[in-house]
């Protein structure tokens, strides 16, 4: 299509995903104290002594503080948005893919099923895993409250905790992903994966050292040892592909070692750039 059918299609996605994600933010506007109950879970479920919040009557309660007048206002919509986004979450993907798969070879598209397939249920699950880790984190947070302090937590300073959270556990959850993608092109082979196991595993528990927001050490392994056994995982597929590709190599270039059909590029298809600086073309072309 010229260059303004293509802005006009963009704009009717938009204006689509736009109108879907507003009535999706309208139910999360009424389904509001529920979600909002979903959210303050972790932090209720803190011993009354750890959380420290006393109501007028003096008694320990559940409760999170607002500041200003707007507060409980922007809270509900805040709410309500990133509900109807995630209500409404296959509608919109669907109309990004729409847009995007036509200009898509038919392999890219596999490759984006399969990234979607596995990157969507990756991040649920490490989001799963942060939400019943928070309290595990306030738990320690809170107990260097001094003695003779009260911890007045306000909503904001939660959300936030609260989003890092879910976010960087999420995140973390994809870093196997992208060990399998890089591996299926080609740039991580599992000999550079084995020899650089050790660094690798490091680099796991320093990231989930430093990127965590709850500085405690449960907080950090619930974080690390999930995504270190992925990671060992995304290994194995290496070294299965791997194999797999070196097996129909030999059947295809008998007497090359698979070094050798890398170096020659005679691994890439016909017409595409190898690693010597030339193409790939049909023999004796």
């Amino acid at each position: 299509m010229p260059l303004m059918e293509h802005i006009r299609e963009l704009r009717n996605r938009v204006v689509k995903i736009i109108i879907v994600v507003t009535i999706g933010s309208v139910i999360g506007w009424y389904i509001y104290p529920h979600v909002w109950h979903f959210i303050e879970a972790p932090y209720c479920r803190l011993p009354a002594k750890t959380r420290g919040t006393t109501d007028f009557t003096g008694a320990k309660s559940c409760k999170l503080i607002v500041t200003g007048v707007f507060d409980a206002l922007f809270l509900k919509l805040q709410v309500a948005i990133v509900t109807g986004v995630i209500l409404t979450m296959p509608i919109w993907l669907y109309q990004f893919w729409a847009f995007i798969a036509p200009g898509l070879y038919k392999r890219e598209r596999r490759w984006a099923y399969y990234f979607v397939g596995a990157a969507v249920p990756l991040f649920v699950v490490g989001a799963t895993i942060a939400y019943f880790a928070m309290t595990r984190g306030l738990h320690f947070l809170l107990d260097l409250v001094p003695a003779n302090a009260v911890a007045l937590i306000t909503i904001n300073t939660y959300l936030s905790y609260a989003g890092a959270m879910l976010l960087i556990f999420g995140i973390a959850f994809e870093m196997p992903l992208v060990f399998v993608l890089l591996n299926l092109a080609g740039v991580l082979t599992h000999a550079r994966f084995r020899k650089w196991r050790r660094m690798i595993i490091f680099l796991v528990f320093a990231f989930a050292a430093v990127f965590t927001p709850s500085p405690d050490p449960i907080s950090m392994l619930l974080l690390a040892l999930p995504c270190l056994v992925l990671v060992e995982l995304s290994e194995v597929f290496a070294w299965a592909h791997d194999r797999r590709k070196g097996r129909n190599e030999s059947l295809a270039f008998p007497g090359l070692t698979p070094e050798q059909v890398a170096e020659y590029g005679l691994d890439q298809p016909l017409g595409e750039p190898t690693q010597t600086g030339g193409t790939r073309n049909p023999p004796g072309s």
